[in-house]
């Protein structure tokens, strides 16, 4: 290998597969290798694939095609490649196809066309690794796996059951990416509420005291380091209620990404989903009732199979008493290997499309009039670009690139600055404030 060996990398999917590429990139670059983002100048490309959804999947496909036209030596990684029949079917000539979460086989199918060095270049590594999100935020994946069998999703099959990360090690990867400049965390897994159940959370070794694998417990820890620490995938499971004491105490934000999917108890009962006869809505009552400030983000399904209109209007009225901050709603989509596939009561597209219509414009109501209610208030904003004569950034209730943004006049603020400022307008999804 020559010091000017390139490798591209294209990653599709969820923060969770970000993290994998950022892995990967990292042991890359560890050993010498360099990255480039044009297919002319790469000695070898790596496509690090979703397999969630049909549409992901073409995507990933199309993806592989791509390099393969542009470029020729291809490496398929990532959740599509738990189907290596499929893709060698479309693409018959990638070098090589491994699975989620298999970095060793990565690199081991990399050093088998392109050798590296005897020694590597390990001061080419910070400290923190690769990171493929801004300097000033990182994704930090506490889990990997899923114990639970929705109908609709096939990432247990993808992925495996749940496998906890030792609290220690959690730790201080956060603590090495604050120490490099991180200004917000952003925890991620399957399923964060689980954290530790696999290992009976079991407690480990941090800085002279032993912390258990539990989600509270973990969280308490992270907001000793000072910065934004923001909740993904939290499932609505009840010791949920035991995080509310730390977002008072300001050790975590007051923001819960919990994913829903649906109100209907028979839809929820087919999904399989966990939580699913939980009382929703006196729980976000409660939430909120200690945490007016509290931004509630919702993933949400239509069209599921054997959703009928009653249901769909339940969920309708369900989100009308709930007033969640953000939500993302999907349509249905079959998934090759998913249970829900075989159930009854196949919905349209057409109605499929129209119950999507009819709910985001049901949330563009329920999200203008809960950011209304935050012009003149005083918030913090965190700032993610910086333009000649404004700044565009997020509030404590807003994620990098789902949720909305807070623009501000520019006053010589930079990139991963936290900014106090008051909110004098808004729309439908965004805030401006001085």
């Amino acid at each position: 290998m020559t010091q000017n060996t390139r490798i591209g990398f294209i990653s599709l999917g969820c923060p969770k597969a970000l993290v994998d590429s950022e892995q990967i990139l990292t042991r890359l670059q560890s050993e010498g290798y360099t990255t480039t983002a044009k297919y002319s100048e790469a000695d070898l490309v790596v496509v690090n694939t979703c397999g969630f959804l049909d549409s992901a999947r073409k995507e990933s496909l199309e993806a592989i095609g791509e390099a393969m036209t542009k470029n020729g030596q291809v490496i398929v990684t990532g959740c599509l490649g738990a189907e290596a029949e499929l893709i060698r079917h479309a693409h018959p000539d990638v070098i090589a196809i491994t699975g989620p979460n298999q970095h060793e086989n990565v690199v081991a199918a990399i050093h088998d066309v392109l050798p590296p060095k005897h020694d590597p270049f390990l001061d080419l590594v910070p400290a923190q690794g690769i990171k493929l999100t801004p300097r000033h935020y990182a994704y930090l994946k506490i889990s990997e796996g899923c114990n639970h069998r929705c109908s609709f999703c096939i990432i247990p099959q993808l992925r495996g059951s749940l496998v906890s990360r030792p609290v220690s090690d959690v730790l201080s990867e956060a603590e090495t990416l604050v120490n490099a400049g991180v200004q917000e965390l952003l925890i991620i897994s399957q399923d964060t509420s689980a954290y530790g159940v696999d290992t009976r959370y079991a407690p480990s070794q941090w800085k002279e005291r032993e912390i258990p694998a539990r989600l509270e417990d973990l969280c308490m820890a992270l907001g000793e380091l000072g910065v934004w620490i923001r909740l993904h995938y939290v499932y609505p499971y009840p010791h949920v209620d035991n995080l509310i004491p730390l977002i008072q105490e300001e050790k975590i934000l007051p923001y819960l990404d919990v994913p829903f999917q649906h109100a209907s108890q028979k839809i929820l009962k087919s999904m399989k989903r966990p939580a699913a006869e939980a009382k929703t809505l006196d729980r976000i009552y409660n939430w909120r009732k200690q945490i007016p400030d509290l931004t509630i983000r919702s993933t949400f399904i239509v069209g599921f199979p054997g959703e009928t209109e009653e249901d769909f209007d339940y969920l309708l009225e369900w989100l009308n008493e709930a007033q969640l901050d953000r939500i993302g709603c999907f349509k249905y989509e079959a998934v090759s290997g998913a249970t829900a596939n075989q159930l009854p009561g196949a919905v349209p597209e057409e109605i499929k499309t129209e119950r999507w219509h009819k709910l985001m414009a049901l949330q563009k109501e329920i999200s203008e009039k809960r950011l209304q209610e935050k012009v003149g208030q005083k918030i913090q904003v965190i700032v993610d670009e910086v333009n000649q004569d404004h700044i565009i950034g997020r509030s404590k209730g807003d994620a990098p690139e789902i949720d909305g943004n807070v623009f501000l006049p520019n006053t010589k603020f930079k990139i991963g600055d936290i900014v106090n400022a008051q909110v004098i307008s808004s729309d439908s999804y965004d805030l401006w404030a001085e």
